[in-house]
C-alpha cells in the first residue's frame, strides 16, 4: 500500500454501527479518528470488491479506476492487518476483465516459463544447501543432508531455507536447518509437545542429545574409531 489509497476494514466479527448514519453492524468499514463509517459515508459504496488471487486483474482494474481502497483483515495471531483484495469501480473492474481475457493465452504460457524456471532455481539451490550441509557436518549422511535440505529451501514454507541468511547459506542458517531436522527426528521432541510439555521445556530437554548427534555429524568420518551417525530423513 502506498499510504495514499483509502483504507478499508473487513472486521472479524461485524458489530459495529456506522458514526454518521447508525446503519450496521458493517461487513466492511472505514475508520476516521477512531470512528467507523459504512461504505456509503465514506463515499465508497459505490466501488465493487475484487478480492486477491489474480494479480494481473488487480493491478489493472486498480490503474483503470480513478478511485479505489484496498480491503484488509485483522490477524489476531499474527497482531497486523492482512490484505484481502480491493474496491474499485465496477466499469474499471469490467476493463480489466476484457484485457485479461485478450491476453490470457500469453500470461499463461509466461507462468509456465517462470514456474519452469523457479523449479530449476529451486533444484540448484537445494543442491548447494545441501553441500554446504555436508561441508559443514562431513559425517552427516549424504541422504539426510539432502532431505534436510529440501525440508528447509521448500517454496513458500517460511523455513529457515527460504530467508535471506538461508538463501546466502549463512553457517548460522544451515546450522540451524539441521539442528531443527535434529529435533524433530532424533528426539523425543514432538512427543513432549503432544504431551503438553512447553515449547521451552521441551527444547531444553533435547539439548543434550541435538548437541550430541551436531558434534558427531562434524567430526570427518576419516578419523580412526568413529562410525557415521545415521538417522532416519526428516
Amino acid at each position: 500500500m502506498s499510504g495514499t489509497e483509502p483504507v478499508v476494514v473487513a472486521p472479524l466479527t461485524p458489530r459495529l454501527h456506522c458514526a454518521e448514519c447508525r446503519r450496521g453492524p458493517l461487513p466492511l468499514l472505514v475508520l476516521e479518528h477512531n470512528a467507523p463509517y459504512c461504505l456509503d459515508c465514506a463515499d465508497l459504496g459505490h466501488l465493487v470488491y475484487l478480492p486477491r488471487g489474480d494479480a494481473a486483474l488487480t493491478r489493472r482494474a486498480r490503474e483503470a479506476s480513478p478511485l479505489w481502497a484496498v480491503v484488509v483483515r485483522p490477524n489476531k495471531r499474527r497482531t497486523r492487518y492482512e490484505r484481502q483484495g480491493i474496491l474499485v469501480e465496477e466499469a474499471a473492474l469490467a476493463r480489466a476483465e476484457a484485457a485479461c481475457l485478450a491476453d490470457a493465452d500469453a500470461r499463461a504460457r509466461r507462468r509456465e516459463r517462470d514456474a519452469a524456471r523457479r523449479a530449476a532455481e529451486d533444484v540448484r539451490f537445494t543442491a548447494a544447501l545441501a553441500a554446504e550441509i555436508l561441508r559443514l557436518f562431513p559425517s552427516c549422511p549424504p541422504s539426510r543432508a539432502q532431505a534436510v535440505a529440501a525440508h528447509a529451501s521448500e517454496r513458500g514454507s517460511g523455513r529457515v531455507g527460504r530467508s535471506a541468511a538461508g538463501r546466502s547459506l549463512d553457517e548460522g542458517a544451515v546450522t540451524a536447518a539441521v539442528r531443527a531436522s535434529v529435533r524433530h527426528v532424533d528426539t523425543a521432541y514432538d512427543a513432549l509437545l503432544m504431551s503438553g510439555v512447553p515449547r521451552r521445556r521441551a527444547r531444553a530437554r533435547v539439548a543434550a542429545v541435538i548437541d550430541a548427534v551436531l558434534t558427531a555429524w562434524r567430526t570427518p568420518p576419516s578419523q580412526p574409531g568413529l562410525t557415521r551417525t545415521s538417522c532416519s530423513p526428516d
